[in-house]
């Protein structure tokens, strides 16, 4: 099984992901909190992320959250994304209008 470096630009965090796993997930295990975490499904688009450099594969999201043209920017939902090489993010600031919301971890 694959493991791929993640370099958080935002916080100069660093840590590894497994193939299939979500950044998110990643993120989580190692208690790191880059982005607030709301559904975990994809649909609330609080775990967005920006993707600088690498490649990945998508799961579902919600297009509100992460449109099509957006996706292929890299902005993408880090609950959804599952990296195929090394990754560097950046995460992307909540609006002001929206709440921040951070739930606990299912374990």
């Amino acid at each position: 099984m694959a493991v791929f470096q993640v370099v958080n630009r935002t916080t100069g965090d660093h840590f590894t992901c497994q193939e299939g796993q979500s950044v998110l997930k990643a993120m989580e295990q190692r208690d790191l909190k880059c982005v607030p975490v709301g559904c975990r499904g994809g649909g609330c688009g609080f775990c967005k992320i920006q993707v600088l450099e690498g490649h990945f594969e998508c799961g579902k999201m919600s297009k509100r959250h992460a449109p099509p043209e957006a996706v292929e920017k890299g902005e993408v939902l880090a609950c959804r994304i599952y990296p195929l090489t090394d990754l560097i993010i950046e995460c992307v600031p909540l609006p002001e209008a929206a709440p921040a919301k951070q739930t606990t971890k299912n374990r």
